[in-house]
């Protein structure tokens, strides 16, 4: 099985990184991921906890978020270029990029490659594979929507955080495993418990 990508950048909203890393990690699904060093200050900031710049300790950090220790998981560090996601020979499902900052969607419509996730990103589309931005922000500027519009226009598929509620959501999961459950349909991957619309009841 071919691997899928994850990419955490700095937007607030982790929770939907850990999410979908819980439902592709318990379907033994094979995940590539690469946080960005913003993603640090973020976890700092929000949760109180400091991820491990090394990442093989970030398996086990990951893991230990998610709750879950099946599945395959790979780390990447933020900088290393030289990583296998930094090539389009290795072969991949595609990306996901959740959640998105509107820092990292303007460097992924500009084809700016510091750092490893915007190259990850970035092959994807040279490849013609599936890459999935879930931006977190709210109220979207001109320079949001118009880089927003250049990465459509790239291919990348835009699937913003922005929940349901005809599944009557119990809890603030159910509102994010929405969100996760619709980024994954780009994949064709099914592996989150969703009450999913069937007309009016």
């Amino acid at each position: 099985m071919k691997p899928i990508v994850i990419g955490v950048s700095g937007a607030s909203g982790l929770i939907y990184a850990v999410r979908t890393l819980k439902y592709l990690l318990a379907a033994d699904h094979r995940v590539e991921l690469v946080a960005s060093k913003a993603s640090y200050q973020v976890w700092q900031a929000e949760q109180g906890i400091k991820m491990p710049p090394d990442p093989e300790k970030q398996v086990d950090f990951w893991r230990s978020q998610a709750g879950v220790d099946t599945g395959q998981l790979t780390c990447h560090a933020a900088s290393d270029v030289g990583a296998s996601i930094a090539s389009g020979s290795y072969r991949t499902l595609g990306m996901l990029v959740i959640p998105c900052s509107m820092s990292t969607v303007a460097k992924l419509a500009q084809g700016l490659s510091g750092g490893l996730l915007e190259r990850a990103a970035d092959v994807q589309l040279k490849e013609g594979r599936k890459l999935v931005v879930v931006p977190r922000e709210t109220p979207f500027s001109l320079i949001h929507l118009r880089n927003l519009t250049a990465l459509a226009e790239a291919g990348a598929r835009i699937v913003p955080a922005i929940p349901a509620w005809y599944h009557n959501p119990q809890s603030i999961e159910d509102l994010v495993d929405f969100v996760v459950a619709r980024a994954l349909d780009q994949f064709e991957l099914d592996c989150v418990p969703l009450d999913r619309w069937r007309g009016p009841r």
